[in-house]
């Protein structure tokens, strides 16, 4: 069969042109273009999320008995109170000073930095700016006021690896299991809120005060009134807290989004199911 001419373009001889052969390189390289431009905006959405409406928590002490357990894994909002370079993966320096800033309730169980060690605490705020607190006999008084609180009745709170009863001895009960008892009773703010609190009797950080909150500074307490190192203690690493500044807060304690007694094992994954706090997960806080 003859070959086709060469085509000519203003009198020159013009080469036909090949027949181009798709090796599939192109279809590869716009396919790894698109996974990774997919990471990125996966990766993007996380960071955005984590940082301005809601970040995970884990409770590591049990200062905030009964209402939050050692292993209780829950999720705090961060708008509630502004965005600051805490409010960023790793502090970011990006946010100058504290943008959209507003104070919590009293009542509102807050996650912040602590004043001096930069670890995350969680207390209950009982003392806004201006407000004048002190602790009589283990009784918060507001404002010249007493709290108004229950008449204590007994919690039973079931040992586990993560869950101790402080010195006290637990008990047993017929089928061997063994459990603490907390006498737990209902402490009421003005205009609300009302949580359950435990005081297990005399301790030195059963008188306090008063003192009367700065602006700018909160006054917290840990609802395990005697297992807390909260704002009747002065700030100092991996202790107390003082008068706790606003512009550390990091988000408002919103709900429990899993919780184990500790006993799972990594290797036997039926474990993770036997050891869940199934009654605790979505508890609102």
């Amino acid at each position: 069969m003859a070959r086709n001419p060469a085509s000519t373009i203003d009198g020159n001889a013009v080469a036909p042109d090949e027949p181009r052969v798709d090796t599939g390189e192109d279809e590869e390289r716009e396919s790894w273009g698109s996974y990774l431009r997919f990471l990125a905006l996966v990766v993007l959405g996380v960071l955005a999320f984590r940082s301005f409406l809601f970040a995970p928590f884990t409770i590591p002490s049990e200062s905030m008995l009964p209402r939050l357990m050692v292993g209780d894994y829950l999720v705090a909002a961060k708008w509630p109170y502004g965005y600051s370079d805490l409010s960023l993966p790793f502090g970011a320096k990006l946010i100058p000073g504290r943008v959209f800033a507003g104070l919590p309730e009293r009542g509102e169980v807050v996650i912040f930095r602590h004043p001096v060690d930069g670890t995350d605490y969680i207390k209950r705020v009982i003392g806004l700016p201006g407000d004048t607190v002190a602790v009589r006999e283990g009784r918060v008084v507001l404002n010249g006021r007493v709290l108004a609180r229950s008449t204590p009745e007994l919690l039973r709170v079931p040992v586990s690896p993560n869950t101790s009863c402080h010195g006290r001895a637990p008990v047993t009960d017929a089928n061997g299991a063994k459990a603490c008892l907390y006498p737990v009773a209902f402490e009421t703010l003005p205009a609300g809120p009302t949580y359950p609190v435990i005081d297990l009797g005399r301790t030195a950080a059963d008188d306090f005060g008063p003192v009367t909150v700065p602006e700018g500074r909160l006054f917290v307490m840990g609802d395990n009134r005697d297992n807390s190192q909260d704002s009747r203690f002065p700030a100092q690493a991996r202790g107390g807290v003082g008068l706790v500044p606003a512009d550390l807060l990091v988000g408002r304690a919103s709900m429990i989004l899993w919780s184990t007694d500790g006993s799972a094992e990594w290797a036997k994954p039926w474990t993770w199911l036997t050891a869940a706090r199934w009654s605790r997960i979505g508890n609102l806080l």
